[in-house]
């Protein structure tokens, strides 16, 4: 289901902090992040797409999925994991992406994207949320609309709040969405779907041997130089599936 926790400082050194999860089937093919060209990302062998990555040149994209009962859900014509791929190889600005996005986001299913470089961070959903700049601060996205209140959105955010004031690096930032607390049913959010499948997806980190998080990503994007990433991948038992692999060699 994915969340993505992150703040946002234009005009800082760093303005752009991300710490996030995919959440997946297991047997969906994936290939692990690596630098593909001047993009660093993880790879959706089924569709061809991805779900977050770094350009070298300071561009940043991440799609959720958006979580509705099955009976409501649009198939849609094409993958939404094209959408982060087309922006980072791309060279349109954020708002002009989101922009000609909108008019065609009737032929994806349910999504929240978020794409940027080091001036400006954008936000569209195609379930509710029209383009718009992100404000600055620090922010959750999971699979309803951007700082929606779901109890791991909030845990995330402050999660990510403590990390940041200890001057968080991007093995700190793994570390926050590596937390597999469980809500109580009486604070789920009601989606529309059943309760069983609330309580599975309501950590930040998901577990089960069919469904849950296959990989965390960390992303510092900085005002000069290159951006950083790291990403870990997980093991259905919830156990690493190796080190984390950097898009800079850590010193």
């Amino acid at each position: 289901m994915c969340i993505v926790l992150f703040e946002w400082r234009p005009g800082a050194d760093t303005p752009l902090t991300v710490a996030a999860n995919r959440d997946e089937f297991h047997a969906r093919p994936t290939e692990p992040a690596r630098w593909r060209g001047q993009v660093f990302h993880g790879l959706d062998r089924r569709a061809g797409g991805t779900w977050l990555g770094i350009h070298r040149a300071g561009r940043f994209a991440v799609i959720t999925n958006f979580r509705e009962p099955v009976a409501e859900r649009g198939d849609g014509e094409l993958s939404r994991g094209l959408l982060p791929s087309a922006f980072l190889r791309g060279d349109a600005t954020p708002e002009v992406f989101c922009q000609e996005l909108a008019t065609q986001q009737h032929r994806y299913a349910g999504f929240n994207l978020l794409v940027g470089d080091r001036d400006r961070l954008w936000y569209l959903s195609n379930r509710g949320a029209p383009p718009r700049a992100v404000a600055p601060g620090v922010h959750g996205l999971s699979n309803g609309l951007l700082d929606d209140p779901w109890p791991k959105v909030e845990r995330g955010k402050a999660r990510l709040t403590a990390a940041l004031a200890e001057g968080a690096g991007l093995d700190a930032l793994l570390q926050v969405v590596n937390d597999r607390h469980q809500p109580p049913d009486s604070a789920l959010p009601d989606t529309g779907v059943n309760l069983a499948l609330e309580r599975l997806v309501a950590p930040v980190f998901i577990q089960s041997p069919e469904y849950g998080t296959r990989a965390s990503s960390a992303v510092k994007l900085h005002a000069h130089g290159e951006p950083e990433m790291a990403e870990q991948s997980w093991c259905p038992d919830g156990e690493p599936d190796g080190p984390p692999r950097y898009s800079i060699r850590p010193r």
